[in-house]
């Protein structure tokens, strides 16, 4: 099967986790600045969400422009399975940013955030099942230390949400400041010809 339908859903699904999550800022009621500023904690909360949904997008793009022979069943899946924990980032999101980052929401985010990471890890190791060891996929990842280290990352800011919130969303913040930077591996070796 060719990858154009699966990155086309993957785009749609996408934009609509995005659509969802800023419907979920409410106009405010007031007409006056702490009617804007009343919103700090969801909008805190979406922009961050934003950018991690922005991250799966841009990468989740370089990688299938490096993807060569099609796609098959697991990478569906795959595919479908990283979709599933992105769908559930406005749920997140919403929860967190309505009560004011307390800890079991911002300790859900990180669940989701950790169950996102691993979806791409096994969409990762689908492709590069497929196309091979020597696929511009797999020598592109290599190893995947940052992909494992934000798994790592996730955990502890987990647990430190369990000290103080706000330690949780800050490593969280990091782990994206880290990703933010679109990863220049596979778009370095797709345009390079292959040995």
């Amino acid at each position: 099967m060719k990858k154009g339908r699966l990155e086309a859903f993957s785009d749609g699904v996408i934009a609509i986790i995005i659509t969802i999550m800023v419907l979920g800022i409410e106009v405010p009621e007031q007409v006056d600045w702490q009617g804007i500023i009343s919103l700090w904690p969801r909008f805190l909360s979406y922009v961050l969400s934003f950018i991690y949904v922005g991250i799966y997008w841009n990468n989740h793009h370089h990688t299938f422009q490096a993807e060569k022979k099609g796609v098959n069943g697991k990478i569906l899946w795959a595919n479908l399975n990283l979709l599933f924990w992105l769908s559930l980032i406005p749920v997140a999101t919403g929860w967190m940013g309505q009560h004011e980052f307390s800890r079991i929401p911002v300790i859900f985010y990180g669940v989701i955030l950790l169950m996102c990471a691993l979806a791409y890890f096994i969409l990762i190791s689908q492709l590069k099942s497929s196309e091979g060891e020597d696929s511009i996929i797999a020598k592109a990842i290599g190893k995947d230390f940052k992909g494992k280290i934000s798994i790592v990352l996730y955990i502890v800011g987990m647990l430190l949400a369990n000290v103080n919130s706000f330690l949780g969303f800050g490593v969280y913040a990091v782990v994206a400041l880290t990703w933010l930077v679109p990863d220049k591996r596979i778009e370095r070796l797709y345009k390079e010809p292959v040995q």
